[in-house]
């Protein structure tokens, strides 16, 4: 057998493609060596990178959720949000969701930093747009993927509540977990109430027709009730 020169050049590490099959090991192996990447997940051991990102179907509404969450975050000390951040759930799922919203541990939240600064663990709340591209069939793809698979894993790694926007459907979604099963938050006079944060309230057509100023309008109201005062004090403690 020929060994191997020592000055023989290490092979080069592969890039991530969409429909790999990897471990979670492998998957940050592959991304970190990839830094002009900007989005990849591994979802039930399989790789999706993402697609170039539109305006209207992705850039935009993504921009209005950030919004909503941003100032319910501001009025609330002791959570966090997070934009697009690397998420270790388990070994075969490490998604990438468009926002988090999360009760800081120190606070006794469910998900930790880890000493490389990535989210560990569940988030109380992930929010996803189910649209990335101006091709209707790529986007149906994508409701698929946060409808299913992804769905499954935020379910079983125990993540409280699943928001899905899915944009050319002007559709939303809002689970929340109860007994081990996503149901739906029920609309009461157009509003959509968390369970998990006391006082983030979603005006949902006005959301879906981008009328942001009664969005955050609705979500004051929510931001008065004395149970958001209650849930303050009980971070601060």
């Amino acid at each position: 057998m020929v060994k191997p020169s020592p000055q023989q050049k290490p092979l080069p590490i592969p890039e991530l493609e969409s429909g790999d099959r990897l471990s979670r090991y492998e998957f940050e192996r592959r991304y970190n060596a990839m830094p002009h990447l900007k989005k990849a997940e591994l979802i039930e051991g399989v790789v999706y990178v993402a697609a170039a990102l539109r305006f209207r179907s992705h850039g935009q509404p993504h921009g209005n959720i950030i919004g909503w969450l941003w100032t319910y975050q501001v009025a609330t000390p002791g959570i966090a949000l997070g934009i697009e951040p690397t998420v270790r759930l388990d070994l075969d799922n490490e998604p990438q969701p468009d926002a988090v919203l999360l009760i800081e541990e120190r606070c006794g939240g469910q998900a930790r930093l880890s000493e490389d600064d990535y989210v560990e663990g569940a988030p109380e709340l992930v929010a996803e747009i189910a649209a990335s591209s101006a091709a209707f069939a790529l986007a149906c793809a994508e409701s698929t993927l946060d409808l299913g698979d992804k769905k499954r894993a935020y379910r079983r790694n125990g993540i409280k509540e699943y928001i899905v926007w899915q944009v050319f459907e002007q559709k939303l979604d809002w689970f929340y977990l109860q007994d081990g099963e996503y149901v739906p938050l029920p609309v009461e006079d157009g509003v959509i109430r968390s369970r998990v944060f006391p006082g983030l309230w979603l005006a949902v057509e006005d959301l879906l027709a981008g009328n942001m100023t009664e969005v955050l309008a609705v979500l004051q109201k929510g931001l008065t009730l004395t149970e958001h005062k209650a849930f303050v004090q009980q971070l601060s403690k």
